[in-house]
């Protein structure tokens, strides 16, 4: 992925099972400053609809994401 945003903080999920990867970034965010990227890499095909449902409910920019059929990738804004 060349045109990768840039990221301030990574989270490794790999091998991990919904909802673990999402409370994973949720405890992650928290931490975080308003505006920092977060590249998160996950296993479970259900990232793609829960990632989602995360920063749409709680307003936060999802500004990439991409898959290569086994690993998802995610690249998350915090919320100003």
């Amino acid at each position: 992925m060349s045109d990768q945003p840039e990221f301030q903080q990574e989270i490794d999920a790999r091998g991990l099972r919904c909802p673990e990867p999402v409370m994973m970034l949720h405890a992650r965010i928290r931490r975080m400053a308003a505006g920092e990227v977060v590249r998160l890499v996950a296993t479970d095909p259900s990232t793609t609809r829960d990632i989602v449902k995360f920063c749409d409910h709680l307003g936060h920019a999802l500004l990439a994401q991409s898959t290569d059929g086994e690993t998802y990738v995610f690249f998350v804004r915090r919320k100003d």
